[in-house]
């Protein structure tokens, strides 16, 4: 997770490298293939993330419309954690990003909660055969 703190020069966003790192550290870890479903955003869709995702044999990537926040899982995940920290009040940047990556990791133990993200974007009926 990265924090923007308005400084002179600072990066508010991942580079396509940085995402090359995080795709490669997945695979490494995961052992397999990688479906890589993207939104629009300029660094997604630019040459060099092309050449970057063209190079790794292991990664396919679809990309959503131009403007399909229904079609993106992820939107569900942001909104479901804002509504959590309604009534939050931290302290600082710090604290907040502490209790942000803490409630993402409980997330990733309910793959209930995971499945019906990607069941909401009516992409995938039932995520989860078992």
């Amino acid at each position: 997770m990265m924090i923007y703190r308005r400084r002179k020069n600072e990066r508010k966003g991942f580079t396509e490298t940085d995402y090359a790192r995080l795709l490669d550290a997945a695979h490494q870890q995961l052992g397999g293939p990688i479906v890589l479903v993207w939104d629009n955003v300029n660094t997604h869709v630019d040459a060099l993330m092309r050449s970057l995702i063209d190079a790794r044999p292991w990664l396919t990537a679809f990309y959503l419309p131009t403007y399909a926040p229904e079609l993106n899982p992820v939107e569900a995940v942001w909104s479901h954690l804002k509504r959590g920290l309604g009534n939050l009040a931290p302290c600082t940047l710090d604290d907040l990003a502490a209790v942000i990556r803490s409630r993402l990791k409980q997330m990733q133990y309910r793959p209930d909660l995971l499945d019906a993200f990607l069941a909401h974007t009516g992409l995938i009926t039932n995520p989860r055969s078992t």
